[in-house]
């Protein structure tokens, strides 16, 4: 049973999310937060965050469907960051003209899913 979770509205690029995402995408789900917990990329504390999310929605999901849970046996199935809403601000410059500057902001999602028998197999 999959699960997935989202952080949006986040304050970092998605340029700069989408690395630390590669990162993490179709590893074991503990293998991964193990690796965002040392990436020393400023997004990787907020993707980690969406992954164990992700993890506590599936066993969530588990417990209400009666099913037996184990952590190990999930991957990250799916990750991709969109671009949020960009604001807009300004900063002044010489002789009193002002330039724009953009703030980007992310939305983060995270869907894990159990590994099937036949890939857990090789």
């Amino acid at each position: 049973m999959e699960a997935k979770a989202q952080a949006r509205f986040v304050r970092v690029t998605p340029q700069k999310a989408r690395r630390v995402v590669d990162l993490i995408r179709g590893k074991q789900a503990d293998e991964a937060v193990a690796t965002l917990k040392f990436a020393p990329q400023a997004a990787g504390e907020t993707v980690r965050k969406v992954v164990e999310s992700a993890i506590a929605n599936a066993r969530v999901k588990a417990d209400r469907a009666n099913e037996a849970f184990d952590a190990s046996a999930l991957v990250v199935a799916a990750a991709y960051v969109d671009e949020g809403p960009t604001l807009k601000r300004f900063r002044p410059r010489a002789q009193g003209r002002a330039s724009q500057i953009l703030k980007r902001t992310s939305h983060i999602t995270v869907v894990v899913a159990p590994v099937e028998k036949k890939e857990r197999a090789r």
